[in-house]
């Protein structure tokens, strides 16, 4: 079975450390005390791709990805969606579906690269649901104060507070 998924978060860092893609159900985009995630270690270059396409950037020349999907178009395929399907250690594995004159094609592909695709052709992203069991971790949420308890908590203080508390 797969699962929707979507991005959470792109955690980019520079070389040699590696940059997280963050990936969690898309029904748990919202708060939600449950919610798991998956990190995808991806390298430097990965990570400015998935930036990129995140933020619709484009460019005076094309890139590796449009330039796939420029040769798609051209050939009347499309993109229908991107599943990852295994995880083996930390190594993830991924499917691009693409459609061509009522044919269904599946590209074995890298999950960074599968991704891009998936954000620059709007097509829908998946996991299978033994990758998300295998892979997920739970995300803790810090409870944050609200601003009335923060008020509260400043007038505390306030209340308490003298001039000797300053002197050195």
């Amino acid at each position: 079975m797969l699962i929707p998924v979507a991005i959470q978060t792109l955690v980019a860092t520079e070389p040699p450390n590696p940059s997280v893609l963050v990936l969690c159900p898309a029904n748990d985009l919202t708060v939600s005390r449950t919610r798991r995630i998956v990190p995808i270690w991806v390298g430097a270059h990965e990570a400015a791709q998935i930036s990129a396409a995140i933020q619709h950037l484009s460019f005076k020349r094309p890139m590796t990805h449009t330039l796939m999907l420029d040769a798609l178009a051209t050939l009347d395929a499309t993109v229908e969606e991107v599943q990852i399907v295994d995880v083996q250690d930390v190594t993830f594995f991924a499917h691009v579906i693409l459609k061509h004159e009522g044919d269904i094609i599946t590209l074995d592909a890298r999950p960074s690269d599968a991704v891009v695709l998936a954000l620059r052709s709007n097509a829908p992203l998946y996991m299978a649901d033994t990758v998300f069991e295998r892979a997920s971790y739970p995300f803790i949420f810090k409870e944050e104060p609200t601003n009335e308890d923060e008020l509260k908590e400043f007038e505390a203080w306030i209340q308490d507070i003298s001039p000797d508390d300053f002197a050195q």
